[in-house]
């Protein structure tokens, strides 16, 4: 039996999620139960899972016959490049991430949380005061100075100022509607015209453009690396350029390219917009704003910092779901799923399963902590899961933690409006509709505990 769905053409389904993800996938969900079908413009059906039973039933397809990399390609390759982890599958895939996964390790970045604090100081003491401002802005700020100086690597001041201004257009234009639902072949052509290329309004122009000078200044500054000695660079880039495959071989520049800006793409938006949405759901829920300032300013352990971190991930996940391409027919709860479709677990209403969530409106970060701790993680999946779990997301949730803890530390903050900021999509994640604006005042004590 196929998975229920809707009957309204394709693109109407496409407009629908597009302005508002949260209603069409609820309303279905309600409707249908847990499995259902959409269709998006262009591309084959998707079917939707909401139980984390039937999503591990999905994730077991990447040791067997499923294609993560196949979808992320059409929207994510021409920014990240055809070498990027996220837009591999099978032996090229498995390559990249055993290069990949030993620099990002959680001991292997704990040395960052030092100059991850620094940056993070720095750009609260940025923050206006006393009138409204969007936190998720700045969090952005944080994180892509982080991206620039623990993962890149760079510390040539014009190279900075510079990628500070390139990076930023690149995910915005790259990302952009337009340019995502342009079919492959076009965009290709739009690109290497020469007369398109001369039209400085198109799209694809502006995008070629940006991306053709940020490759510039990453080539160089990996020519410049692999001609130096290492010395005691701690980057992730210095450790990818002594890494080596299963052959004894390294990355080539090329592919150190596509892997850098993976890691930007994955973890510099998608970290800013988890940030904005943990000041979103403190800033409502004052008594766990008030534990977790307890916990941060006396310094003792950061267990309820965790646990906060983990309940604003499940409660408003950046990311909404995690497909794969199915190779062979796969039954789910009963319906079967074609091959050439898309089977993706839906992160979001996941996250609302009321069997490992009771109550799951509300944001009670005590859910991970205590005996219900093991419920509560069986079925948390910001980061995706499987073979696939998001190799960045210690890294991510280190930057949570340590942008979170020294922000809290010297601001008080104040939502504008009490109502709670609704979803809405930006590229391919979910981020708050008014960006987590917020009024900021200066603590009246500031006693900053060693991190």
């Amino acid at each position: 039996m196929r998975p229920p769905g809707t009957r309204v053409p394709s693109i109407v389904q496409t407009v629908r999620f597009l302005r508002d993800p949260g209603r069409l996938l609820e309303g279905m969900h309600r409707r249908h139960g847990p499995v259902f079908a959409l269709r998006f413009l262009g591309f084959p059906p998707e079917v939707f899972v909401t139980t984390i039973e039937l999503a591990e039933k999905v994730y077991g397809l990447d040791a067997s016959g499923g294609r993560a990399g196949e979808l992320r390609r059409r929207f994510l390759e021409p920014v990240v490049g055809k070498n990027s982890l996220l837009c591999l599958d099978h032996d090229p895939w498995q390559r990249h991430r055993k290069v990949l996964t030993p620099p990002l390790r959680a001991r292997a970045i704990a040395s960052y949380a030092d100059e991850i604090a620094e940056i993070a100081i720095a750009e609260v003491d940025r923050i206006p005061l006393g009138r409204p401002v969007a936190l998720r802005d700045h969090m952005q700020a944080v994180t892509l100075e982080v991206m620039l100086r623990l993962v890149f690597g760079i510390r040539d001041g014009a190279h900075l100022e510079r990628l500070r201004v390139l990076l930023p257009a690149l995910m915005e234009v790259g990302g952009s509607n337009v340019l995502m639902m342009t079919p492959e072949g076009i965009r290709r052509r739009l690109e290497t015209s020469r007369i398109a290329r001369s039209l400085r309004f198109l799209p694809s122009t502006r995008f070629a453009n940006v991306r053709d000078e940020v490759d510039a200044l990453l080539f160089a500054e990996i020519e410049r690396r692999r001609s130096e000695p290492a010395g005691e660079a701690t980057d992730v880039l210095a450790r990818l350029l002594d890494a080596r495959d299963e052959a004894g071989e390294p990355l080539s520049d090329q592919e150190l390219r596509d892997e850098l800006i993976t890691m930007l793409e994955a973890g510099h938006e998608t970290t800013a917009t988890g940030l904005a949405w943990t000041f979103e759901r403190l800033l409502r829920n004052p008594g766990v704003l008030a534990r977790l300032r307890e916990e941060i300013e006396t310094g003792e352990s950061q267990e309820y910092l965790e646990a906060t971190v983990k309940e604003a991930l499940r409660s408003r996940p950046v990311i909404w779901d995690a497909p794969r391409l199915v190779d062979e027919p796969l039954d789910l709860g009963g319906h079967r799923v074609e091959p050439g479709w898309f089977a993706a677990p839906l992160i979001a209403l996941i996250h609302r399963d009321p069997a490992h969530y009771p109550d799951p409106d509300a944001f009670r970060p005590e859910r991970f902590l205590g005996e219900e701790a093991a419920r509560s993680a069986k079925a948390w999946m910001p980061f995706g899961g499987g073979r696939r779990y998001c190799v960045g997301a210690q890294l991510a949730l280190l930057e949570m933690r340590v942008i979170l803890r020294e922000t809290l530390l010297r601001l008080d903050l104040e939502a504008v409006e009490q109502a709670p900021e609704r979803a809405r999509m930006k590229h391919v994640t979910l981020v708050p509709a008014r960006n987590a604006t917020a009024v900021a005042t200066l603590r009246k004590r500031v006693t900053v505990p060693p991190a």
